[in-house]
């Protein structure tokens, strides 16, 4: 039997959740470098809680620089078992407003400038991606979200882009043709460093405006935002505080497969394996190694 460790991912404004016992800041080193900040680690509802702040305290770290790989070794070196993105995006629908939350369960991937994978010459992976969240995550989502009546869409298509200019127009209208839902500049390579990692993974995406295909866009002001932003927050913390019970009794393996992404993943057999570079990789491939 498994018991969960929920990681949580998102902004400064999420991690000060009322209810939270035995605060402490944890400073982890992985292969990869430094996460973005050290971790907060706690008791919520009975359920064991990590934090990390994405862009670091302060804000301080923007998205194409984020060390996606260390904030996802560091949760997984924790032993975090189910991580929760909380993601401020633009929406791309007329029926998303602001103040909207979306559990997305599809992306497309539009980023370039990122080290998008774990693996690489010397021990190769190729995890499958079909599917780039946990549908048993986003129930207990969908769940908490309904008993909290928030305004929230179950599934939809986030564009991630690199950033961080937002779209222009015509890219704004390219990604609507595309049937995307909101667009944002986080969660890639997140998700999919999250599948490599064997991690069960569910994003939220909160909406804080329409992007700037909407034609009131140039209208919205810097103090909307801030007001936005700060509701989504708060709603993202009673939010969090209501999923933290719901994940809190044992279970077994994950029903989606999560735990066992890499279990016909690895190319590179034991005996043709860089030694150094599989060193490098026991957090991530231990139970495999």
């Amino acid at each position: 039997m498994v018991q969960p460790f929920l990681g949580v991912i998102g902004g400064s404004g999420i991690y000060d959740i009322d209810g939270l016992e035995d605060r402490r800041w944890v400073k982890v080193d992985t292969p990869f470098g430094a996460p973005s900040d050290e971790i907060l680690t706690g008791t919520l509802n009975g359920q064991k809680l990590a934090f990390l702040p994405r862009h670091g305290r302060g804000h301080r770290i923007p998205p194409s620089e984020l060390n996606f790989r260390a904030n996802i070794c560091a949760l997984k070196m924790l032993g975090v078992t189910e991580v929760i993105s909380m993601s401020a995006v633009g929406s791309l629908r007329a029926d998303l407003p602001p103040g909207s939350f979306v559990v997305v369960d599809q992306f497309i991937d539009r980023t370039f400038a990122r080290v998008k994978s774990f693996f690489g010459t010397g021990l190769v992976a190729h995890v499958s991606c079909a599917e780039p969240v946990c549908a048993r995550l986003g129930d207990a989502i969908e769940r908490a979200a309904a008993e909290l009546s928030l305004p929230c869409k179950r599934g939809g298509t986030y564009l991630v882009m690199e950033g961080p200019q937002f779209s222009t127009k015509a890219e704004s209208e390219l990604y609507r043709s595309w049937g995307c839902d909101v667009v944002g500049m986080t969660n890639m390579p997140e998700a999919k460093l999250a599948r490599e990692a064997e991690l069960c993974y569910a994003t939220v995406a909160m909406v804080t405006d329409f992007d700037c295909w909407h034609p009131d866009h140039d209208s919205v002001t810097v103090e909307q935002v801030v007001k936005v932003l700060l509701a989504n927050a708060d709603n993202a913390r009673a939010l969090i505080r209501a999923v933290a019970p719901k994940l809190a009794a044992e279970r077994g393996d994950c029903p989606k497969g999560c735990g066992t992404a890499l279990q016909h993943a690895l190319i590179t057999p034991p005996e043709a394996r860089d030694p150094a570079v599989a060193e490098k990789l026991k957090p991530i491939i231990g139970r495999l190694a």
